[in-house]
């Protein structure tokens, strides 16, 4: 089994800043980690990708270039998404999503990089106000 926790959503002003953590844990579960992304839903819309990373590569959607970074942290099956220059377009309920196969999928030269989010978390709110 692999849980997921996300955690930093909240309430900000146009221009501000969040930070958001994904924690993994997984037990009796023969995998292992081979990418995880964020994905985020507005009222209304579908849910899409906004970024991912296997390693260390790491892909964004356009409208978050640039003002958003991923990272991960190994050490604490932990990532994260700093999320700078808020607008209220980003308003959304943000999911983490991992890939957690016993064998890697192949890297594909795209946005979600050919991973399989199979696994995600409950998500998390972030509502931007002007």
């Amino acid at each position: 089994q692999v849980q997921l926790v996300e955690s930093g959503g909240g309430s900000v002003e146009a221009g501000g800043s969040l930070k958001l953590s994904c924690s993994w844990a997984v037990s009796g579960f023969i995998g292992r980690y081979c990418g995880m992304g964020w994905f985020r839903q507005a009222p209304g819309n579908e849910r899409e990708l906004i970024s991912a990373i296997r390693e260390q590569t790491t892909t964004y959607e356009d409208s978050v270039k640039g003002r958003f970074t991923i990272s991960r942290d190994s050490a604490k099956n932990t990532i994260y998404l700093q999320m700078n220059n808020l607008t209220t377009e980003d308003t959304a309920v943000y999911y983490c999503a991992g890939d957690f196969s016993r064998v890697c999928p192949p890297y594909v030269r795209i946005r979600t990089q050919g991973l399989n989010f199979a696994h995600w978390g409950q998500g998390t709110q972030v509502s931007v106000s002007s």
